[in-house]
């Protein structure tokens, strides 16, 4: 009996030492990972840093070697040439009017369109999804100039509504809200309806509250796009008092194309608006991407 109890005392121990074995290895795995993912970011954000550092610079300031990644004196002429030298002001709210007009629009389009996918039954949904998919295969470029005689006839160029209208649906954003509100349970839409909720009523009050990750994924997406498009802009807008900031920015480096320190000053107030959307939305990010390919 006591052989027993000691072969099995020995197995415990055994056991723990192999169970502590293990947590080790998988900690010296995280440490790694950490290390390894550390070091990416590190070397990432080095242009940001330096790109900061050179808005408070002086022209004799910025090419120095070594490199003087703290500025001694913190100048904020560079904000002051950008501000005075173009209308820099009028190009961020125009930025902002557009950029914001387009998230809005894109949030209501491809939640509704997601919803008529992802709960809504009715002949050829399947096919009909799929046939809208493939129009991410066509490249906007082999539509841009037939796009661009359609908005010139409607009377639309030179104005922001062409952006606008144009940039209103994504098959891109329905396909990620779409696979998000698979993952709401069936029997909340068949209770609500058995509650007497029509499609509108549940799309409003029930699958939209759960769809906050994929509608975070999918401002922060567009914003992002919107915000830093080049091409777009320069199609369509040809007033100077139009443009964006992108289209703004690029006046600027033509014109004074020595001053750096300007143009990165120029670029940091740019980025505040993305960073800040992205600090908001980051936490649902993650998930919303995670959970795009879960179900199909």
């Amino acid at each position: 009996m006591i052989d027993i109890v000691k072969k099995r005392w020995e197995g415990r121990s055994q056991m723990s030492k192999y169970m502590d074995i293990q947590k080790k290895k998988i900690s010296s795995k995280k440490v790694l990972v950490f290390i390894v993912c550390f070091f990416i970011a590190f070397i990432m954000i080095i242009p940001f840093i330096w790109m900061i550092s050179t808005s408070f610079k002086a022209k004799t300031e910025i090419f120095t070697v070594p490199i003087q990644w703290i500025p001694k004196v913190f100048r904020t002429v560079n904000y002051e040439t950008i501000f005075n030298k173009i209308p820099f002001i009028t190009y961020f709210f125009n930025t902002a009017k557009i950029t914001i007009s387009i998230t809005a629009l894109q949030v209501l389009t491809c939640s509704m369109a997601a919803f008529s996918f992802a709960k809504l039954n009715f002949p050829g949904r399947d096919k009909l999804f799929l046939a809208y998919l493939g129009t991410m295969m066509v490249p906007w470029h082999a539509i841009m100039i037939p796009q661009f005689m359609v908005i010139q006839k409607l009377g639309l160029y030179d104005n922001h509504l062409s952006l606008i209208l144009t940039g209103g649906f994504s098959a891109f954003g329905v396909f990620i809200l779409r696979q998000n509100m698979l993952n709401i349970p069936n029997s909340l839409i068949e209770a609500a309806k058995i509650d007497g909720c029509g499609p509108i009523r549940i799309y409003s009050q029930i699958v939209l509250p759960l769809t906050k990750t994929g509608l975070a994924t999918l401002i922060a997406l567009t914003f992002t796009s919107v915000w830093n498009d080049y091409m777009g802009p320069m199609i369509y807008l040809d007033t100077d008092t139009k443009k964006t900031i992108q289209l703004g920015l690029a006046v600027f480096k033509r014109e004074f194309s020595t001053d750096f320190g300007a143009i990165m000053a120029g670029s940091v107030i740019s980025l505040i608006p993305i960073v800040i959307v992205y600090a908001f939305a980051q936490k649902y990010i993650v998930d919303g991407v995670a959970t795009t390919g879960i179900k199909g």
